[in-house]
């Protein structure tokens, strides 16, 4: 039969199989089983080292069998195995280091016939340890051929080869994979390879068939190191043609031109009492001169923690305002909303009273629309929104609902873009007459290749200085189970406290009747601020006024709680991370991070941007329980000893999973990348971005490759919501 890589599995594999291939590990086709690549590979006498395995990991092992002895046990009562003596079968198998695992079986003695001494074999299970030793018990195996003639039932085409190692499931192990995936290679000739011809053979890379092959069944290490580039260039090509695709249609979409200056941005530059940066004029003056442009602008603006993105955006909006348009600015949620409201309606001044009585002429209204607010409330906000007089409108989702008509929307802000998904952005966008400017701004640093990457269809601007006036953060790990440590950091916030100044405590959970699986295996549960804030008000901290704020509290109560501490009528506030971004009390300059261990890198550099905002040096200290040496401890090391963001952005992404960098809401960018690293393949990324830029320029439908075609229309239409960056 011919087959294709559009072949159902059922037609090549039977229906056993395909449906244990579909339900474990979601293939459906044959080009889906052939795009299941090996995560690693093994092969006999490499060192795989035992010694390095951790308890509780699911691992697939190749060792030699070094030793098999039975032995007779007493099962314990109540264990299930019936009275009397039962027969042990323990097997130690080696890697070439000399590093071992044992293996058993429980009343399975025959097996010790096939475990003979000196087979090689994959091993696969679950690590547990007993008595000193790590062990698999009852462990799925299969053995490898001794050579190409062995009758044992051992896997005879990885004699003298690399061994791929796939992943897999508990009922479908790695090498039931390798034999489905060996049957499809043999059935399917060599695919259309989807890549330009032209370019293939000017980066002299393999063919598609050659490739498939190679990565599944490699003859070397040098073929399967050509098999890997040719599979990432054709991932990295097809990834970056449909964001440079998606940028040139941008650019030839029709949008209102607003002119650079304008009588409320000239007002409001001429009151400001301090300087702009240079990197605060510089992006100013990019993004100034994309406003007056008659296409939209898309524009990622990336600002370090206290960067001053805010103003920047703040101006941006001014210049719509001056020339009749309107700004909306969309946050992730109510609290950082109302601290945006709070902080341009006080940098404005009176030139935010729009309307009202003795105010310039040039003034606009700022409004404020949550989910929270009440029908009385918010009819007056609709109405400035609809009528225009409304310059400026700051909200939540609440934006998005229907009712929430605009006069005339010129440009849209999206505050900590990664925090909202496509139908969202893509709802507000839609309710401008004509395609708005789209701001996106971010204080999460972002590594070079992955904003190249995820926001490649964007134009980037970075904010690396900080403003004048701004503080130096001394950051500090304290262990948790030290008692002078911990003793000395409550003095600390007492000591700022008694200066006149503020604290933040950060917990990770909110408690009460909150579940948290995290925290299900853990010797205790992560800490959680309905506990801790009574803590600190009977021991630790009392007699200082204790605030309380996480996202489960009455949106009433958030914004009373922050106003009351952005007041000063709070010494320390207890809260989980709502208070990641945006809140800005200059008069904070202590905070204490709890259970240090369980945020990461860039959420501590956010956590700790919240102090140090005034004139004042701030001070973050991170409580753990990790050990020295761990890789948790190792992590918050490295938090302590810079604040540079941009650098912890590049460690972080060191540090996780490609999976965890993409984001669980871009499954469709997954399901496209499976073996380019955003890390270790910056060099492709950066010549495909390259080689993508001519293919669109020269050929915009890309009608003289079809095939590749396919590719770029398939993620770009069924799997591209990542793509959908305002």
């Amino acid at each position: 039969m011919t087959v294709g890589l559009e072949t159902r599995l059922r037609e090549v594999l039977g229906k056993k199989t395909a449906e244990a291939l579909a339900d474990g590990l979601g293939l459906d086709t044959a080009g889906d089983l052939l795009g299941h690549y090996p995560f690693r590979y093994a092969q006999r006498g490499d060192r795989t080292d035992l010694g390095s395995l951790a308890i509780g990991d699911d691992v697939t092992v190749a060792a030699q069998v070094r030793a098999a002895v039975k032995k007779t046990f007493t099962p314990r009562p109540g264990k299930g195995r019936g009275r009397g003596r039962g027969d042990l079968l323990e097997v130690i198998v080696a890697d070439e280091g000399g590093k071992t695992l044992t293996l058993t079986f429980f009343n399975q003695g025959w097996r010790a016939k096939e475990l003979v001494a000196g087979r090689w074999g994959l091993f696969a299970g679950k690590v547990a340890q007993f008595r000193g030793r790590l062990q698999l018990n009852s462990p799925q195996y299969q053995l490898l051929a001794e050579d190409a003639s062995d009758p044992s039932g051992a896997i005879e085409e990885f004699a003298g080869t690399l061994i791929p190692v796939y992943p897999a499931t508990a009922e479908l192990p790695t090498w039931n994979v390798a034999k489905a995936v060996h049957t499809v290679l043999g059935l399917v000739p060599s695919p259309p390879d989807p890549l330009p011809a032209p370019l293939r053979e000017r980066l002299g890379l393999l063919d598609y068939g050659t490739a498939l092959h190679q990565i599944h069944r490699p003859e070397s290490h040098e073929y399967l190191g050509a098999a890997k580039k040719r599979l990432k260039w054709q991932e990295a090509l097809v990834m970056q043609t449909v964001l440079v695709r998606r940028k040139a249609e941008s650019a030839g979409e029709a949008a209102d031109p607003y002119p650079e200056g304008g009588a409320i941005l000239d007002a409001f530059d001429a009151r400001l009492p301090f300087a702009l940066t240079r990197g605060q004029q510089e992006v100013g003056a990019e993004i100034a001169a994309e406003l007056a442009r008659e296409h939209p602008m898309h524009r990622l603006l990336q600002g370090d923690v206290g960067s001053g993105k805010t103003l920047v955006a703040l101006r941006a909006m001014l210049q719509v305002v001056a020339h009749g348009g309107q700004a909306a600015l969309l946050a992730p949620t109510e609290v950082l909303a109302a601290q945006h409201h709070r902080s341009i309606a006080e940098m404005l001044g009176d030139l935010a009273n729009g309307g009202q009585l003795g105010a310039p002429t040039e003034a606009t209204q700022v409004v404020l629309l949550t989910g929270s607010a009440t029908a009385a409330q918010r009819r007056p906000v609709l109405d400035a929104v609809r009528t225009g007089a409304a310059g400026i409108v700051i909200g939540t989702h609440a934006l998005l609902y229907d009712g929430v008509d605009f006069a005339d929307l010129g440009l849209v802000v999206v505050d900590e873009q990664h925090r909202f998904g496509v139908e969202q952005r893509d709802a507000l966008r839609a309710k401008a007459k004509k395609p708005p400017h789209t701001l996106v701004m971010t204080a999460t640093p972002i590594p070079r290749t992955v904003a190249m990457t995820v926001y490649g269809d964007l134009e980037t601007s970075r904010l690396t200085e900080l403003p004048a006036g701004r503080s130096p953060i001394a950051t500090h790990v304290v262990p948790y189970t030290d008692n002078r440590w911990m003793q000395r950091t409550w003095t600390r916030v007492r000591e700022e406290v008694a200066a006149g100044r503020q604290a933040y405590v950060v917990c990770p959970r909110v408690g009460g009747d909150e579940t948290d699986d995290a925290g299900a295996s853990d010797k205790r549960p992560p800490l959680a601020v309905t506990d801790v804030v009574e803590e600190l008000r009977a021991n630790q901290l009392s007699g200082l006024r204790l605030g309380l704020l996480h996202g489960r509290l009455d949106p009433d109560e958030k914004d009373r709680v922050m106003r009351a501490y952005a007041a000063g009528e709070i010494d320390v506030l207890v809260a989980t991370t709502v208070i990641e971004v945006g809140v800005n009390v200059p008069n904070a300059t202590v905070m204490v991070v709890l259970d240090a261990e369980r945020f990461g890198i860039s959420q501590l550099h956010q956590l700790r941007g919240r102090v140090g905002r005034g004139t004042h040096p701030g001070l973050c200290l991170l409580v753990s329980e990790a050990f020295e040496g761990s890789p948790s401890r190792e992590r918050l090391d490295a938090v302590a000893s810079t604040t540079d963001g941009f650098a912890l952005a590049e460690l972080d992404l060191e540090q996780r999973r490609e999976g965890d960098v993409l984001g669980a809401a871009q499954s469709g960018m997954k399901s496209h990348v499976k073996l380019l690293s955003l890390l270790k393949d910056a060099d492709i990324i950066a010549a495909s971005r390259t080689e993508a830029t001519a293919l669109v320029e020269a050929d915009p439908e890309l009608k003289a490759f079809p095939e590749f075609a396919a590719l770029v229309d398939d993620l770009a239409q069924d799997r591209g919501e990542f793509l959908e960056k305002g």
